[in-house]
């Protein structure tokens, strides 16, 4: 499938229809809701039906240096951006859906859309009307460049964490609980940044 029939395919079933209704709409996504430490981030995003950006997709279907690229094209595009995060304090005393739905909250607080595309969760509390969508990443364009806008930020602030606490590898597996990062956690103990809710059993 070239990138044309791709972006066709992710249009069609939710933000075309939208679109020719002329309803001013987003997409919503999060990032970082399986880390180990970090915050979650959720990114909000209102765009235009053209130009359309040729390689919005799924973030986990993008090369990191493919994501930063499209992730400027959408600030370039969009009519609208917002990012909301939640802290590792915040997920450690609400849990992490109900951090998520804070960080979505966030990043929707000053975007002026009648409807919002979630990625999947449900009753986020939302000044509209709320369409949560199963694998909405893979399905909707709106959903898609949430992603992305999501994923790059919190991988860029992983990247800084790297700096400030090193010898975990963030900037490598960006907080996932991958043996390396285990294994460093066993060796150095927490950080700032670890929710304290995640890591009881590594340490």
């Amino acid at each position: 499938m070239d990138r044309n029939e791709r972006i066709a395919q992710l249009t069609a079933q939710y933000d075309m229809p939208l679109w020719r209704q002329g309803a001013v709409f987003a997409g919503i996504d999060e990032a970082g809701r399986g880390p180990l430490c970090g915050n979650v981030v959720a990114g909000c995003v209102v765009m235009p039906p053209e130009p359309l950006i040729p390689w919005v997709d799924d973030s986990k279907k993008l090369s990191e240096k493919r994501r930063e690229q499209v992730f400027e094209e959408i600030c370039e595009t969009a009519l609208y951006t917002g990012i909301g995060e939640a802290t590792p304090e915040e997920i450690d005393r609400l849990n992490i859906l109900e951090a998520t739905k804070l960080a979505m909250r966030r990043a929707a607080e000053k975007i002026p859309a009648e409807v919002f595309l979630i990625d999947a969760v449900k009753n986020v509390g939302l000044a509209g009307r709320e369409v949560p969508i199963i694998h909405g990443d893979a399905l909707s364009y709106a959903i898609a460049a949430a992603s992305i806008l999501a994923k790059v930020t919190r991988d860029q602030e992983m990247r800084e964490l790297d700096l400030r606490c090193p010898g975990y590898g963030f900037a490598r597996h960006k907080g996932y609980g991958t043996a390396e990062h285990i294994a460093a956690l066993r060796k150095l103990g927490p950080c700032e940044a670890h929710r304290r809710s995640f890591i009881g059993h590594f340490v």
